[in-house]
């Protein structure tokens, strides 16, 4: 229906749409205060943005809606548990656009070309007020006019500085995100009796607590990206503002950043964001595309919920709704069973997955998930797909039981005390266990044997080829001829092949170290026994004592390696072995301390003689604690070529930089 008003036309929504748009606004309403206020989604990232994407259109096709609709909203009204305090200067949302044509409609209309970008990271927005460069105040996005107090959660995040440093206006309000790296929500979902669904979720559950010690201990991190609230303004451009930023004490994604001209700029950087997505160590959920020029930007202004110069690009969702079909359960090298999700095939994140893992026993039960639910699957990281809910269940939904006998072997099923795993018993003749072992054996940073995957590894093993570690050795000799004739292989592949085998034969002790699979012994762990220890005997001898005396190898471990060299079978299979190879043992070194002794370090740039692994065993192996990140507690940068922002930013702290012929030099008179 059409009415004519003040000499224009303009929609009148009937009925069906008044309950369409009443209906999408009550959801999403109740959608916000789950996701912003409980910290607890219950829709996944998909069906959120359609309906928002809904009702959007609706309220722009009949502007009657607007008024008092989801147009003038941002975030969710703040919590009555905490205090709240009114934003100074209103905190926005950002539109979303979800292609290229949306981009390009919104480029077509700028004045100034010249963009800056930035990834969206995927966590809690919050505002930080500093007077005279003191921290005062931190509040959340709230409902954007107002947002709740979270100062004391915020001081306990060593990203965010409690003095600014180096030159800044006397009033300005930072405004930036806090999140949880994958590595720390990884960590906290194992010590956690409360599971969290993703990173962000863990990131605003730890940070929206009474209690700041709990926000204290869950190693939270946050980057600055705008301003709120300003005395002064001396920058020009959004990217002069994130050099500002970092002299000051914060973090930004600077490294990330990119600059672009056209629509064309963009669908490349986007494009090349979501190859190398899982590369960055945090969660991200698209890109922010901003008008770089600051006097733009304020000229052009806001709409009542969000900016006209920024836009969220935002990447396919990573979370979908799908039918589980069965549980199955896979048994890995040592022996624990891992229930797996088969789906229906969907579409996540531009991969389609079948498979799922859902852990652990405990965890089907937590999530009281049935065969034949419509559950919630998302790619941990973007890489591994898991289970985090249930959708909906029906009535001819089938519940679960474990099974109390390996499914591989038929071997008997245990749950050790305090243990949350089942493990299969069998492990001497599991063909489970033992082609996990065998890969492990074989893999990268083992004796790194190509030509033997898993396909291989399970076909010789089923063939009775290979019963244990020796026998890969002995293979080619043994069973070269019968190889040759199998479907897939012939004279080349087999002769490269053992050309690998031969090749492994000659291994670092670390390496050996690593292969033999003890529990509990990774890389790291076992290149620090090897320079203890110096042979696999003495490391086959040492008490209890000796390996606790080392930094490095805790209690659990300690007893793992125990356990390991007295039990007979591995014993008596690792002697076999000992025939076969030629271990490369390292030569003690009496290193006196150099400057980089008790130090922290950090390395970037790219260093011409040493990889960055080597670099960093060598600098541990003087006692040197090498971190990921520059902070005010950082010692020394190390600076390669091409180093980036890491660089800049000790440069700003006055941190000790030393070049990559300062790093030789101080090695070679170390040496000498």
């Amino acid at each position: 229906m059409y009415f004519f008003y003040n000499h224009g036309m303009i929609k009148i929504p009937d009925l069906f749409i008044r309950a369409e748009h009443t209906d999408l606004l009550k959801k999403l309403n109740e959608w916000d205060i789950a996701y912003h206020q409980n910290d607890a989604p219950v829709v996944d990232d998909a069906t959120y943005d359609e309906a928002k994407k809904r009702i959007l259109f609706l309220e722009t096709e009949y502007p009657e809606l607007a008024v008092n609709g989801f147009s003038t909203h941002v975030g969710a009204a703040v919590s009555n548990k905490f205090k709240s305090y009114n934003h100074t200067v209103p905190m926005l949302s950002i539109s979303d656009v979800f292609n290229k044509d949306e981009v390009a409609e919104w480029f077509n209309k700028l004045s100034n070309k010249e963009l800056f970008i930035e990834l969206k990271v995927d966590g809690l927005s919050f505002s930080a007020r500093y007077e005279h460069g003191v921290f005062v105040r931190g509040l959340t996005r709230g409902s954007g006019i107002a947002g709740e107090d979270i100062t004391e959660n915020l001081k306990t995040i060593t990203d965010i500085p409690q003095k600014l440093s180096g030159v800044f206006p006397d009033v300005i309000e930072v405004r930036g995100e806090v999140y949880m790296s994958r590595s720390e929500f990884i960590k906290l979902n194992e010590i956690s009796d409360k599971k969290f669904a993703n990173p962000r979720n863990a990131a605003a559950g730890s940070l929206r607590q009474l209690n700041p010690l709990v926000t204290a201990s869950r190693n939270l991190s946050a980057f600055g990206y705008t301003y709120g609230d300003l005395s002064e303004r001396t920058w020009k451009t959004q990217s002069e503002y994130f050099n500002l930023l970092e002299s000051w004490g914060f973090k930004t994604t600077a490294q990330w950043a990119k600059k672009a001209q056209s629509v064309e700029d963009v669908q490349q950087i986007y494009e090349d964001v979501i190859l190398h997505r899982d590369e960055i160590p945090f969660d991200i959920d698209g890109l922010v595309i901003k008008v770089n020029s600051v006097d733009i930007q304020e000229e052009m202004g806001a709409r009542a919920n969000s900016p006209r110069w920024e836009i969220a690009y935002k990447f396919p969702a990573a979370r979908a709704v799908t039918t589980l079909k069965d549980i199955t359960v896979q048994v890995g090298r040592t022996g624990v069973l891992t229930p797996v999700a088969e789906l229906e095939p969907i579409n996540i994140g531009g991969v389609l997955v079948s498979r799922a893992t859902l852990h652990n026993a405990d965890e089907i039960e937590r999530l009281n998930i049935k065969i034949g639910d419509k559950i919630i699957v998302q790619r941990a990281g973007d890489v591994i797909p898991q289970v985090v809910g249930v959708a909906e269940t029906f009535k001819n939904s089938q519940i679960f039981k474990f099974p109390d006998k390996c499914p591989v072997c038929g071997g008997i099923v245990v749950r050790e005390q305090g243990a949350v795993a089942r493990k299969c018993i069998n492990s001497l003749s599991c063909p489970a266990q033992i082609c996990g072992e065998l890969e492990h054996f074989v893999s990268k940073h083992a004796f790194d044997i190509d030509g033997l995957g898993e396909k291989q590894i399970e076909l010789f093993v089923s063939r009775g080829w290979i019963k244990e570690m020796a026998d890969i050795f002995t293979l080619i000799k043994n069973h070269g001829d019968e190889i040759r004739s199998l479907e897939g292989f012939g004279s080349k592949s087999v002769a490269n092949l053992n050309e690998s085998i031969e090749k492994s034969k000659n291994v670092d002790l670390h390496r050996l170290i690593y292969a033999l699979g003890i529990a509990e012994i990774g890389e790291v762990t076992a290149k620090i026994l090897a320079r203890e220890f110096l042979s696999i005997e003495n490391l086959r001898t040492a008490t209890l004592e000796q390996l606790l005396k080392i930094d490095g190898i805790g209690d659990i471990m300690a007893r793992e390696i125990l356990s390991f060299f007295s039990d007979v079978h591995g014993i008596a299979a690792l002697d076999n072995l000992l025939t076969y190879i030629n271990i490369k043992n390292p030569q003690k070194q009496e290193i006196k301390n150099n400057i980089f002794t008790g130090k922290k370090i950090v390395l970037t740039g790219t260093l011409s003689k040493y990889s960055r692994d080597q670099a960093k065993e060598i600098l541990e192996r003087f006692g040197a604690k090498v971190q990921s990140s520059v902070s005010v507690k950082t010692d020394i940068v190390i600076a390669g070529d091409n180093a980036g922002s890491k660089l800049t930013v000790a440069q700003q702290l006055g941190i000790t930089i030393l070049t990559e012929q300062d790093f030789n030099n101080i090695l070679q008179g170390n040496e000498n």
